[in-house]
């Protein structure tokens, strides 16, 4: 029998959405241009996500692992006279104290990975000046710029920094001698993105909905419901939406005619009594059999139906 519920890991369900270059290029150009449609999707190459670098001292060398969500070389044309920048995007559903600085990291990595390509041609001194042999780079050499966009999908209002100087316990007058590194942040709760994918539209508008505080809950999902019944919201959209805020879905629900939203809200809402229920009885450390008799009697499901709960929430606490 084909499982019923889908869980959505946020990260996977994020970066199969941000993939399509489409949705992509339109998020960049909603960031970065006002709307306006300087980068195509045409011009966009998936690349390696890894920004793994050795860092050498000179006395011992330190490995520094990371790995993007996702980043995209844009091709092609030029933006401002240049013929290629990469973009990266990191997801964050929940607010994290020290993005600069692990923006700046990602940005490092991706920055040396270009050096240590580049470095690769210079294997001899042969057309070198001195210094240039020992920096293994030529004074003429140039990198591609990289660019960090962070989007947020929480429903609390980001209250983290947004620069590394916010991070830093300096006083006013050291900070112009201390460098600073900023970064891009799209909150999906509110913001005034000037986005044309039809797609990116309605996920950026549900997002606000659900993540709307002020909304009482029930309201806020009657409005979501209906929000996609009206607009005919794209499953991927859905999908994308209901992954992005930890919510669970029935996917089969998504493929029904009349009422599948409501009936997809419907699930959303028992699975998060389930799992509620679940946690706390296992912090009771009541066993399996009374868990499930206790599922069973809150939410009026059958014995199959709790224990497919059970099985998927139970390994999520441990």
């Amino acid at each position: 029998m084909t499982k019923k519920t889908q869980y959505l890991k946020p990260d996977t369900i994020l970066k199969n959405y941000w993939n399509d270059n489409e949705h992509f290029a339109d998020l960049f150009n909603a960031v970065l241009f006002d709307g306006k449609q300087v980068i195509k999707a045409t011009e966009l190459t998936d690349l390696n996500t890894e920004s793994s670098s050795v860092l050498e001292h000179k006395n011992y060398a330190e490995s520094i692992v990371a790995s993007r969500d996702s980043i995209k070389a844009r091709k092609k044309s030029t933006i401002y006279g240049i013929e290629l920048v990469l973009l990266g995007r990191e997801d964050q559903d929940h607010i994290h104290y020290a993005m600069p600085m692990r923006n700046m990291g990602y940005d490092y990595g991706t920055y040396k990975k270009q050096y240590d390509s580049n470095a690769k041609k210079y294997k001899t001194s042969e057309g070198l000046s001195e210094d240039e042999y020992l920096s293994k780079m030529k004074k003429s050499d140039r990198f591609y710029p990289v660019i960090t966009l962070t989007v947020y999908y929480g429903e609390k209002p980001w209250d983290g920094p947004t620069s590394l100087h916010e991070m830093l316990d300096i006083p006013k007058e050291l900070e112009p001698f201390v460098n600073d590194y900023k970064i891009l942040l799209v909150e999906a709760r509110r913001n005034n993105l000037m986005l044309h994918n039809l797609e990116n539209i309605d996920l950026f508008n549900l997002f606000e909905i659900a993540l709307d505080k002020n909304i009482p809950r029930k309201e806020a999902k009657k409005k979501a419901i209906q929000y996609c019944e009206e607009h005919k919201t794209d499953k991927s959209v859905i999908m994308t939406f209901a992954g992005a805020i930890n919510m669970q879905l029935d996917y089969n629900t998504l493929n029904k005619g009349d009422g599948t939203m409501y009936s997809l809200f419907e699930e959303l809402a028992k699975d998060s009594k389930a799992e509620g229920i679940i946690e706390i009885c296992l912090d009771c450390g009541l066993s399996d059999d009374t868990i499930l008799e206790k599922l069973q009697q809150k939410l009026n499901i059958s014995l199959q139906q709790a224990q497919e709960y059970l099985n998927t929430f139970a390994k999520q606490s441990i």
